[in-house]
């Protein structure tokens, strides 16, 4: 990697972590310049503006977790099992983030829901591969005979997505990962007694 790939490399970390903690509206030129060590133009020589850093750093970090799931997934070949994987890494960024600040599909959707366009537009565009991941992993259940074929798929993803999400909100919430444990156990017994 070269030393400008590497500055960039650094730009967008800082940056995705400033953003999902501040959010895009809150975080200011000067704090990417302070949590960057960066002046203007060295961030300017990177990224034409704000908004493309913005929507750059908002693919960096769902780049992270899109890897994380794809290392879980590794060596997984049950259904259960692999949308067991898909829980349980969401479920540690809780205490272990990727990305400080929560969840930036969350805060993404949240804040640019009328203000940003494009980001908004990147965080749906997230939120369909995610749904289409766990859409995809238990309909091939269905085909294998792992998974009840009266189960819809598309239904099944949001309500694993819509409870993950409502979980890491409460934990950052109340700064308890209780949220999150109860989430976790409500959709594993969920998994075992309602798909299998």
């Amino acid at each position: 990697m070269s030393k400008g790939e590497e500055t960039r490399e650094n730009i967008l970390k800082q940056a995705a972590e400033l953003f999902n903690q501040q959010g895009y509206a809150g975080a200011s030129i000067a704090d990417l310049m302070r949590v960057t060590g960066l002046q203007k133009g060295g961030i300017y020589n990177h990224f034409k503006s704000k908004d493309e850093l913005a929507i750059a750093a908002f693919d960096y970090a769902i780049a992270a977790i899109k890897q994380h799931y794809r290392d879980a997934l590794l060596g997984k070949k049950h259904t259960i099992e692999r949308l067991q994987a898909i829980i349980a890494v969401f479920s540690s960024f809780v205490d272990y983030p990727l990305i400080n600040g929560g969840c930036p599909l969350l805060n993404t959707a949240i804040e640019s829901d009328d203000t940003h366009p494009q980001l908004r537009q990147r965080a749906q565009q997230a939120m369909n591969s995610w749904q289409e991941l766990m859409s995809q992993i238990i309909a091939k259940g269905i085909e294998k005979g792992e998974i009840r074929s009266t189960i819809d798929p598309d239904q099944v993803a949001t309500i694993i997505i819509a409870t993950l999400e409502g979980a890491m909100m409460l934990s950052k919430l109340y700064r308890d990962s209780i949220y999150m444990q109860r989430a976790v156990n409500h959709l594993n017994i969920y998994l075992q007694s309602f798909l299998s």
